[in-house]
């Protein structure tokens, strides 16, 4: 590890680590600081990405994090009705399920051969600046020792509780509406439709949120829960649903856990900027996640791309100014700031919605069909139908 790099980069999880090959490809000098021991642990995720996303992205897709691909998603209705639509229309989150950690290292490891270096048990402990206030680097602590890295921008891709973010002031602290929590199972002896996700929307188990299959081959699959933090109320609840839920269902309560993650997931609205003099924000550190999905692989990586290339851009120039940086903040928002506002709307309009409603909404787009699923659709769709159901929706329309 050098005392000075053109750019450093906090957290190599996706958005970091495709960051970071952008960058290397570009003639960038770039380090990759991750504080645990090994990119991708412990996993945080459901483990799905749109194969669209991962192309616009440029991931080279590598078959050994393909748990599996998928032919479509269903949205199931609380009283068993369900929506069926195939993998071109299904939105965001749909195309791979993957094996997370391998697909992180991999992004890591392309990085790294594109040029990029990578030091692990290496947590940012702080920003350097100089004379005059500007952000030239960062304090590490690598392994107990102490130590200073002057670089000339810093990219904070270290996740929703972001260091860097709070630091700079560039990310304010989310809203308890804003935050989901997750708890997910990876079950095995299922018995599962294995060539589709499945969201199962459901006030009575999933208050402000959803509950999800996502199939990791015929018989085993990612079975979860996402709800924000402003329905639960205690500790132990989001187990409570979850367990409910499952014991509900008998194709999956013959199922044995083996293994259990958890999580928080930022689902607020994008930040007012992602840019300052000297840094840059990206990934769910830049609140890039779906706020309706609260999915943040394909977004981040497709952030990623432009942020990567905008850091080879800054250096050709020499300017890192908040001004140049705004190639990246153009770019990313371009592609995906108005489908994260408008998610975000839809999500607080949808947080008290109750069973009754859910069966009309997949009833209707069932019988109706639609082109492709998003949230303006979904709402043209049911306004014919049922025009009392979106009233509180009409902004977004």
């Amino acid at each position: 590890m050098d005392d000075e790099y053109d750019a450093v980069i906090v957290g190599a999880g996706p958005a970091g680590s495709h960051t970071a090959r952008f960058a290397a490809e570009g003639g960038a000098k770039v380090l990759i600081i991750e504080k645990r021991q090994e990119v991708g642990s412990p996993i945080r995720c459901a483990e799905g990405a749109a194969r669209r996303s991962l192309e616009e992205a440029e991931v080279i897709i590598n078959p050994k994090w393909v748990s599996g691909e998928m032919d479509g998603a269903m949205m199931i209705a609380p009283n068993g009705n369900f929506l069926v639509v195939d993998e071109a229309r299904a939105g965001n989150e749909v195309g791979y399920v993957v094996e997370r950690d391998l697909f992180d290292q991999d992004l890591a490891k392309v990085a790294v051969q594109r040029g990029a270096e990578l030091a692990l048990k290496c947590a940012c402990t702080g920003l350097l600046k100089d004379e005059n206030g500007k952000i030239c680097g960062v304090k590490i602590n690598h392994m107990g020792e102490e130590k200073e890295i002057r670089s000339k921008l810093v990219i904070g891709a270290d996740g929703h509780e972001s260091m860097i973010g709070r630091w700079t002031g560039l990310a304010p602290k989310l809203e308890k509406n804003d935050i989901i929590s997750g708890l997910q199972y990876r079950m095995t002896n299922l018995d599962i439709n294995h060539k589709f996700v499945q969201f199962f929307l459901t006030s009575k188990y999933a208050p402000g949120g959803y509950i999800w299959i996502f199939p990791k081959d015929e018989n085993t699959a990612n079975v979860g829960i996402g709800i924000v933090l402003s329905k639960i109320t205690h500790k132990g609840h989001l187990k409570e649903l979850l367990d409910g839920w499952i014991a509900s269902q008998p194709k999956i309560a013959q199922g044995d856990i083996i293994e259990i993650v958890g999580g928080g997931i930022p689902v607020g609205t994008p930040l007012d900027s992602n840019v300052m003099d000297g840094l840059m924000l990206v990934g769910d550190a830049g609140r890039q996640t779906d706020p309706i999905t609260g999915g943040g692989i394909g977004n981040g990586c497709r952030a990623a791309r432009i942020c990567g290339k905008t850091i080879a851009a800054a250096v050709k120039a020499n300017d890192f100014s908040k001004e140049f940086l705004q190639i990246y903040e153009t770019g990313w928002r371009e592609i995906l700031e108005e489908r994260l506002y408008r998610n975000w709307m839809a999500k607080e309009a949808c947080l008290n919605l109750d069973d009754d409603v859910f069966n009309k909404i997949i009833t209707t787009l069932d019988e109706v069909g639609i082109e492709e699923v998003n949230v303006f659709n979904l709402l043209v769709v049911i306004k014919e139908k049922h025009p009392e159901l979106v009233e509180k929706f009409q902004d977004l329309i």
